[in-house]
């Protein structure tokens, strides 16, 4: 039975880690290893390079512990390292070692020594020599020899140099690290930052063994989120820690989670001319990012040079989110609530929470004179710009939603997944729309109701290539929409953000909310040259439950980390620009942003009697 169930627990790692110790930008060092839960197979497990271990020699047996009180009879050096080592290279877990054991010796040093030559003898086979240059390593540390009698211990002995005194004429065939006390350099706990002149005292030193072609490590140190990247960022070799999984994990996805931009982009400047004054409306722009919090737009602001066209402005509120049903809303209730004033069970879009109808935005207004659009970096059928046409219990029947596009108040759409209105471009074509083949050929159009697809499927993100196309279209709609000097609701939809945060990639979370930014100047600017217009900027939700951890404005570098793949239910901004600006202060529901729009167009627009 113990063989069958060793056999299961050797098993079970090579399935769980078979891309074990595979290349890593970092190394760490699994401080006082035998603490763990399970020795040597945690550290394993989390890939460390670095695996250590105290003994002290008792009775010709190197026991696992710290001081003799804390001696038990089962936790050897043997037992609890060399034999499952062994056992993982005869079963082929192990092949070339890529990682160490650091033996740091409690008792005096060369008795201790030679208890340990002696007990590694019928481990030789999977050892170092210059016969096996991927063998096992020993790095002894704690009680060692004189430097002066390294050279006299088998080729697998290695030894933990521990000063400040690093000359040409040390031993260093035999030294196999560089170890000191992390307090000798600094005061620093792991929270907030280092102080910059011992930062400066770490490096030297670190260069200094560098230059000896050693690694570095430092014992007695923090140990935590902060101070892993900071080590890793110094260049620390094996970097020390008491919790391997969790520093593989953070460090692992560090590059992932970092975004450093290579160019910032201007940003545009508001002339403040028309903000905040109470003249008549005549255009709403409502631009929607999906997915867009505090964090995202942060990001995007840090990378940026500290500037977004979106930051300059001064109105500005926070909207609470949740869905009829459930506290953290998604894109089909949060759309709702914006385009009809009403709460919606999540995945419903234009219902409510009993399944009926709701009228939406572009209906009101279309009573009016307004003419409507959408646009959208996601498909027409996506959930924020559906719930402005359709009205449907579930979000991903795409084929049913498409058809509500032919019965809607909307003049205008922009956006990709054509495939999804193949049986009803007929139905487009017979209520008035022109199927357009490019966002220039929208000027040219004599139409009054237009539809531009961006491809069958989902356009591409920015770091695909996509290019700067909201921002342009934007602008085409604008134009298109107020011809005939007809007053114009448009909703614009950043949906990639969204992706971002639910990928949890950094890199897409910050390009997108640059493209988003880029689109929201040129309507700033819209609203500079055309009085009476409103522009909204907010978001659906949260995702992702994004922070901002860490970040370098020299080099126009943020760390984003995330607290889930999902939508959050944390409050969004929501930025206001032009004419009645100040009417969107405050912290308020969803909803509210429909009701205080439909207050401002009923002052300039009344009911037709």
């Amino acid at each position: 039975m113990k063989k069958i169930l060793s056999f299961l627990w050797v098993a079970f790692f090579a399935a769980c880690f078979q891309s074990a110790f595979a290349q890593q930008p970092f190394a760490l060092h699994s401080h006082n290893d035998y603490f763990q839960t399970v020795p040597f197979w945690d550290a394993f497990s989390a890939e460390c390079a670095s695996i250590e271990v105290d003994v002290i020699l008792q009775n010709g047996e190197l026991m696992a512990a710290h001081e003799k009180e804390s001696i038990l009879p089962t936790r050897t050096l043997r037992s609890l390292y060399l034999e499952p080592i062994q056992h993982a290279v005869k079963v082929g877990l192990i092949k070339d070692f890529q990682f160490h054991l650091l033996v740091d010796f409690k008792t005096e040093a060369y008795s201790t020594m030679d208890a340990l030559v002696e007990q590694m003898k019928p481990f030789s086979d999977m050892l170092y020599s210059e016969h096996n240059p991927k063998g096992l390593k020993l790095i002894i540390s704690g009680s060692r020899p004189k430097l002066e009698d390294y050279r006299n211990y088998p080729s697998w002995a290695f030894f933990d140099y521990q000063s400040l005194q690093l000359t040409q004429d040390l031993p260093w065939e035999k030294i196999g690290m560089v170890s000191l006390s992390f307090s000798r350099f600094s005061a620093w706990n792991g929270k907030g930052r280092m102080v910059q002149a011992e930062l400066e005292k770490l490096k030297i030193f670190i260069d200094l063994v560098h230059s000896f072609d050693r690694p570095v490590r430092f014992w007695a140190s923090p140990d935590s989120k902060s101070a892993w990247k900071a080590f890793h960022d110094l260049g620390v070799d094996y970097i020390n820690t008491d919790q391997p999984y969790e520093a593989q994990k953070y460090l692992s996805t560090l590059s992932k989670n970092i975004y450093r931009l290579p160019q910032t982009q201007q940003v545009y400047q508001p002339t403040f001319e028309h903000d905040g004054q109470e003249i008549p409306l005549k255009q709403i722009i409502l631009m929607i990012g999906d997915g867009n919090g505090l964090a995202q737009i942060s990001s995007g602001l840090f990378t940026n040079g500290n500037e977004l066209s979106l930051t300059q402005l001064k109105n500005m509120g926070l909207i609470n989110t949740q869905a009829a049903d459930d506290f953290t809303t998604d894109s089909a209730a949060g759309a709702t609530a914006y385009a009809t004033g009403k709460k919606a069970n999540n995945r419903a879009l234009g219902i409510d929470s009993s399944g009926d109808t709701l009228v939406n935005l572009p209906a009101i207004l279309r009573e009016k004179g307004f003419r409507s659009g959408i646009i959208t970096t996601d498909e027409l059928t996506g959930a924020t710009p559906a719930a402005f046409f359709a009205h449907h219990s579930e979000r991903d029947d795409s084929g049913i939603i498409a058809s509500f596009l032919s019965k809607s108040a909307i003049d205008l759409a922009i956006g990709g997944g054509k495939r999804h209105f193949y049986h009803y471009l007929s139905d487009l074509t017979r209520v008035g729309f022109e199927e357009v083949n490019s966002l220039e050929s929208i000027e040219r159009s004599v139409s009054s109701k237009l539809i531009y697809f961006l491809g069958d499927g989902s356009p591409a993100t920015i770091e695909s290539g996509r290019g700067p196309m909201l921002s342009k279209a934007s602008l085409e709609a604008v134009s298109f929409l107020a011809k005939g000097n007809s007053p114009i609701f448009l909703m614009i939809e950043a949906a990639k953000i969204d992706s971002g945060g639910h990928a949890n990639s950094s890199s897409t979370i910050v390009t997108e909310l640059l493209d988003f930014d880029l689109a929201v100047g040129k309507m700033i600017r819209f609203a500079d040259q055309h009085p009476g217009t409103l522009v909204l900027i907010t978001a659906d939700h949260e995702t992702g439950g994004v922070s901002l951890p860490q970040g370098n404005l020299e080099r126009n570098e943020v760390e984003l980390a995330y607290h889930s793949d999902d939508h959050t239910g944390i409050l969004v901004p929501i930025f206001a620009y032009g004419t009645h600006s100040g009417e969107f202060r405050g912290v308020y529901d969803n909803t509210e942003v429909f009701k205080k729009l439909v207050h401002l167009v009923s002052l300039y627009f009344p009911d037709k009697k």
